[in-house]
């Protein structure tokens, strides 16, 4: 594919077909409408002084040595912009992007266009530092200078919170792509603006928006509580797991939570409050309360009825809790063993280990040994009398112990 450098292009001398100089073109312009690969609508170009939109269909030819139009009959009405436009100059050239293969920021130092199918289009970016060096040098030069590090504009969201027509479009849909955790680093590395943008583009989606909240560091997340009121905390809090939940409370201001707790339905905020009464540290404090769990007379068929129904989070998911008539617990079957089993099996006859059990105090250290000991992703908490109060995971005590910004460390692949 020949690529087309914008940075070459404009600004450029405006023609027309018989090579009279007409005016200058000073910026390209594309329609943010979900092609993969936006097609040009115009050209902001200016004639005797005068800002005026030249329409793709009036385009001939783009080049090195200018742009040449099909006709001298233009519209010099003073220009502006329309819903969903933006100036590729002006509002992309040396600004950050979303690249959502890989989930990170990269800059344009150059913006790449192609001819495909007789239309120009945007097909990507360029990262590198030669793109950068391309600009710097003479044009009878730069052309010699290929580009090498091109991103696919498939993979690619523009931060449009500067451009005055696009503040209502709905935001970036691609990131819909990503996990929470790699949204959060994206709200990390983003400046104040560009991150508000970033969670702009899940406020909709209340589950997500509260995954991506409690993925941030402590440091973002009290930088982003700051600037919202205790109702809408109160919303994002619900939509937490009751460990995550009492983890972002305790980060706020005394006087605040109380009032983000008086704003939660019942049953959460009784479960939030409970953990808050325990160690940050402690088993207490890190487990969670939303388990699946069975009575007595449980069928293997009945117990994966509960696993289907059940809200949990697949990762607390992974085990069935077999709880006798005061609510202690008797047995904890792993999902694998279950769908191995016959369906009519009593749940009690499937039991062949229980995995040990922890108290409410009970340390991070302790938990990772018995973990690792024992090969788990999940720890019973239970009260002095045996009852089952909740259970802690693996990754919130990764989490614990993990060194700050451990997440950014090293580069995670996804598949596409």
């Amino acid at each position: 594919m020949r690529y087309l450098h914008l940075s070459l292009i404009v600004p450029c001398t405006l023609r027309d077909r018989g090579g009279e100089r007409l005016g200058r073109a000073l910026d390209l312009i594309v329609r943010l409408n979900g092609d993969d690969f936006p097609p040009l609508s115009g050209a902001l170009a200016e004639l005797a002084e005068r800002p005026v939109f030249v329409p793709a269909s009036e385009i001939e030819l783009i080049g090195p040595e200018g742009m040449v139009l099909r006709s001298t009959r233009l519209d010099l009405d003073r220009f502006h912009r329309n819903e969903q436009e933006i100036l590729l100059r002006k509002d992309v050239l040396d600004r950050q992007l979303i690249n959502v293969d890989g989930a990170r920021l990269v800059r344009a130092n150059e913006i790449e266009l192609a001819l495909v199918d007789n239309s120009y289009r945007v097909v990507g970016i360029d990262v590198s530092a030669r793109a950068f060096l391309r600009r710097l040098l003479p044009k009878r030069f730069a052309h010699r200078i290929e580009s090498r590090a091109v991103l696919d504009w498939r993979h690619l969201e523009p931060f449009t919170g500067h451009v005055p027509t696009l503040r209502l479009r709905t935001p970036h849909p691609k990131l819909a792509r990503l996990h929470p955790a790699q949204l959060a680093d994206l709200v990390e590395d983003a400046s104040g603006r560009e991150a508000e943008e970033i969670i702009s583009a899940v406020h909709s989606d209340l589950g997500r928006e509260a995954d991506l909240f409690q993925q941030l560091d402590s440091h973002h997340r009290r930088q982003f509580a700051e600037t919202r009121s205790d109702h809408e905390l109160g919303r994002i809090v619900a939509r937490m797991g009751a460990d995550n939940a009492a983890g972002f409370v305790r980060e706020l201001p005394e006087k605040r939570r109380e009032a983000v707790l008086a704003s939660l339905p019942d049953a959460e905020r009784e479960s939030v409050e409970g953990l808050l009464g325990y160690g940050a540290a402690s088993a207490g404090g890190l487990m969670r309360t939303d388990l699946v769990t069975v009575g007595e007379g449980t069928r293997v068929t009945d117990a994966l009825e509960a696993v289907r129904s059940s809200g949990a989070p697949s990762e607390v998911a992974t085990w069935v809790y077999l709880l006798d008539g005061e609510e202690r617990l008797e047995a904890a079957i792993p999902l694998a063993d279950l769908l191995r089993m016959a369906p009519q099996l009593p749940l009690v006859q499937t039991v062949s280990f229980t995995p040990p059990a922890v108290g409410t105090d009970t340390g991070i250290e302790e938990l990772a040994r018995l973990m690792t000991d024992f090969n788990l992703t999940l720890v019973p908490v239970l009260d002095e009398e045996k009852h089952l109060l909740g259970a802690v995971s693996a990754d919130d005590v990764l989490e614990s112990v993990l060194p700050r910004g451990w997440r950014r460390r090293v580069h995670v692949f996804t598949a596409d």
